[in-house]
């Protein structure tokens, strides 16, 4: 299956690049469908794009919440906001999670390959105590992590496939909707429309 260039990720890499002198520019709020059918958010750190596609990586814990929600239903949507340049993106479509039992190796080695990505600090938190349960220890236990060893099982992937971006520019008061569907010979196709702020 093709994929042709999304339009608004261009416009994505420009605010990435006017805005990276800021740490806080790379994360991004990832909103979820709660069990209970309530919204669930949370800020997590874009990793790049799966080559040259305009998938989006994110790392995470196979322990945590979102995780759960994202089985529960894969739609979800990301917020970002870029400060020094008035830009928001609003980024909605499927999840794809790779986790270690994933049966495609492909999808391993994407998994595999951001895992090496990570710095090994980014690693220990993978090591640590069951994320959202009651604190038994004040005292932090001591880990590490082999920097040549794979991946651990708590760590996985999410890999979003955007179906539809909203793009808001406060500087200039300008809005574009950009949709994607599927061609005939099944490329992602975009369109694009000019909507009001």
């Amino acid at each position: 299956m093709g994929t042709v260039t999304a339009p608004w990720k261009q416009l994505l890499l420009n605010a990435l690049e006017s805005n990276s002198h800021l740490k806080h520019s790379s994360y991004v709020q990832l909103a979820t469908i709660g069990s209970n059918g309530r919204p669930s958010n949370r800020s997590v750190v874009f990793r790049g794009f799966h080559e040259n596609s305009d998938n989006i990586l994110i790392n995470t814990d196979t322990r945590t919440r979102k995780v759960e929600e994202l089985k529960h239903c894969p739609f979800s949507e990301i917020c970002w906001y870029f400060t020094d340049s008035w830009e928001q993106f609003r980024i909605n479509g499927r999840i794809d999670i790779i986790d270690g039992s994933n049966p495609d190796s492909e999808k391993l080695q994407i998994r595999e390959k951001s895992w090496f990505a990570s710095s090994p600090r980014s690693r220990l938190q993978y090591l640590g105590p069951y994320p959202g349960l009651p604190q038994l220890s004040e005292e932090p236990q001591e880990t590490s992590v082999d920097p040549s060893a794979g991946p651990v099982s708590e760590f996985c992937l999410l890999v979003l496939d955007p179906e539809q971006v909203d793009y808001l520019n406060l500087k200039t008061n300008k809005r574009l909707m950009f949709t994607s569907t599927q061609s005939q010979i099944g490329e992602k196709c975009w369109t694009s429309e000019r909507i009001n702020p």
